[in-house]
This record gives C-alpha cells, sequence and structure tokens, in this order.
C-alpha cells in the first residue's frame, strides 16, 4: 500500500485573522473553504490541501508542522516577506535541488518557501 498524495497539511492559528493575511496576502494561497474563525483551507497543487485551524479544532497537545511551498521566483517571495515585516529566519542553496528560505507565520510556525534550480 502507498501513500498517493499530500492530502492536508494544518497549523494551529493563534489569530485566524493574521494567520489568513500572511497566507492570502503575503504567501499568496487562495482560500477554497472558510469556516469562519474556525478552519481556512487552501488548494496545494497536486491535489493536497493546507489549512490553518483555530485551537479548538486542533488535536490536544498539537505540536506544529512545517509546511513547504514550492514557488517560481523566491527571491521575489523574500523581498514580499521582508515588505510585510516577516523575517526570513534562514535561506539555504541547496545547489542543483533548488533554494528554500524559512520564516515563521504569525502564530509562530515554521513555513518554508522553496524554489526549483533551473534545468541545465
Amino acid at each position: 500500500m502507498a501513500v498517493k498524495k499530500l492530502q492536508n497539511v494544518y497549523l494551529a492559528a493563534a489569530d485566524m485573522g493574521a494567520s489568513r493575511h500572511f497566507y492570502e496576502a503575503v504567501i499568496g494561497l487562495e482560500p477554497r473553504f472558510a469556516d469562519g474563525e474556525r478552519w481556512t483551507q487552501y488548494a496545494a497543487a497536486g491535489g493536497g490541501s493546507f489549512a490553518v485551524a483555530a485551537p479548538q479544532e486542533c488535536p490536544d497537545g498539537m505540536a506544529g508542522a512545517v509546511a513547504v511551498f514550492e514557488v517560481d521566483d523566491l527571491d521575489a517571495h523574500a523581498a514580499r516577506l521582508v515588505a510585510a515585516g516577516i523575517p526570513v529566519l534562514a535561506r539555504r542553496d541547496m545547489g542543483a535541488h533548488g533554494r528554500v528560505l524559512t520564516v515563521r507565520d504569525p502564530s509562530g510556525n515554521l513555513v518554508q518557501l522553496f524554489a526549483r534550480a533551473p534545468a541545465a
């Protein structure tokens, strides 16, 4: 039995409004479904989903996950993050694989943006 795809990744959001602003206005995701201040789900490439959830929607003791979003222009996203007041915590060049940068969302969850290296 094999895993077919990433179905869903969700993170706890202490402030849904701030989280929605971060993921929609800063990262550039479009909401697929929202349940008020409890849950917002976004479509992800490949048919999977990413969501932010209010604490009451999360299992007790939930520790955060790291969501990784692939982007075309990492430098443009980095500039957009900095302009929004989001500090870039780390940058990593993985050579022929690509580059990644790490930030925190408004609830303190780690988020990474990844750009593939140009084809040689």
